[in-house]
């Protein structure tokens, strides 16, 4: 039976934390690629109407930042406004059928990650590196680390302006683990925003 030297099992040990790093980080990215968005509703205080003609967001009105990017809160600004433009309605800050708000909630957050090598089979990865992947290796044990995330809320009004009611509030919920994303994600969640929004305004329409 060949024993390894000190030499080789410090190499292992290395390759090892560098496999469990890059496990990690794999894990994470499947993570982010598969978050979903969830969409909430809230504060119903009137039933939409089906006459509205025109619509204003108070955010470009009086210079209020929804998001900390300004890059973001102009671009959720176009977004908004394209997308109901493209539904017929007309933009009037004079005198609006309805009036439009949305904000953010950009929450940085820490994870707990555990790396499990107990679930490799056995007839696995020790096959090609048997110290490595050694069951009754203590550094072969659940491992554990931490992971930042950023949890993000994107949060629209729509409200009756003539009776100063919400018609309703609509968050969308997401994790982002990566801030190269975020743009692509904040819109994405503001169209299923817009979407829900539009077909509950559908709805009513067919009534």
């Amino acid at each position: 039976m060949i024993v390894p030297n000190k030499q080789t099992l410090l190499v292992f040990k290395m390759l090892h934390k560098l496999y469990s790093a890059i496990t990690i980080a794999v894990l994470f990215s499947i993570i982010a690629s598969c978050s979903s968005i969830e969409i909430f509703k809230e504060n119903t205080e009137i039933p939409i109407f089906t006459d509205y003609r025109s619509f204003v967001i108070i955010n470009q009105e009086i210079g209020m930042k929804g998001f900390n990017s300004q890059i973001i809160d102009q671009e959720v600004q176009i977004h908004i406004q394209k997308a109901l433009e493209s539904q017929g309605l007309v933009y009037n800050k004079i005198n609006p059928d309805l009036v439009i708000r949305y904000t953010s909630n950009e929450d940085e957050r820490e994870r707990q990650v555990t790396n499990n090598f107990n679930s490799f089979p056995m007839w696995g990865f020790r096959i090609w590196d048997p110290w490595a992947f050694n069951p009754y290796n203590p550094m072969m044990r659940n491992q554990s680390g931490t992971t930042q995330y950023e949890l993000l809320q994107v949060i629209v009004d729509f409200i009756d302006p003539k009776k100063d009611k919400y018609l309703m509030t609509l968050t969308g919920v997401t994790e982002l683990t990566s801030q190269k994303s975020k743009p692509r994600i904040v819109l994405k969640t503001t169209d299923k925003i817009l979407a829900r929004f539009l077909l509950d305004l559908n709805f009513e329409a067919k009534q």
